[in-house]
């Protein structure tokens, strides 16, 4: 008996983090924040569900915001005639991250695979934390600067790798 007690004490939901923040630290843009700042993310975050085939965003519409998969898978696509599918993400993988720091349209679409939740994140929160907690605000945006610079670098190999691959 006085093991389920302790058990349950220990065990207590409320002091194991949310399945929210679970997800926000396992993407870099938030890497390193403290418990206090992942809470105040987690707060301004948006729920949305998405149904298998739906658009999460269209290619040349304007970029709000990123996304985090919860659950369901989501494809990064083109539009035109070919449909090629630039990415396949799954539960954990984040996207449209560019729209945090660019007013440019999305080039790209974004199609729920299957039933899809997401987490999104957008400028416009990104701006509110950026005027209210500036070391905040500092410190997601230093890790949005890596982690762009880290997907470019990626993106320069794979083209790179392509054209080594064309001239052959």
């Amino acid at each position: 008996m006085k093991n389920t007690l302790w058990k349950n004490i220990f065990n207590n939901k409320q002091n194991s983090e949310s399945d929210i923040i679970l997800a926000l630290k396992q993407v870099p843009v938030f890497k390193g924040l403290d418990n206090s700042d992942f809470k105040t993310v987690e707060h301004i975050v948006h729920h949305r569900t998405y149904e298998k085939g739906e658009n999460i965003f269209k290619e040349n519409t304007p970029g709000l915001g990123m996304y985090i998969i919860l659950q369901g898978n989501v494809n990064i696509v083109n539009n035109d005639e070919n449909s090629s599918v630039y990415a396949e993400l799954k539960v954990g993988d984040f996207f449209g991250e560019i729209s945090l720091v660019s007013e440019d349209n999305r080039s790209a679409s974004a199609v729920a695979q299957n039933d899809c939740h997401l987490i999104a994140f957008f400028r416009t929160e990104l701006m509110e934390i950026i005027t209210r907690k500036p070391s905040l605000g500092n410190h997601i945006l230093l890790n949005l600067s890596k982690t762009l610079g880290a997907r470019l670098k990626k993106a320069n190999e794979l083209l790179e790798n392509q054209f080594k691959a064309d001239m052959m």
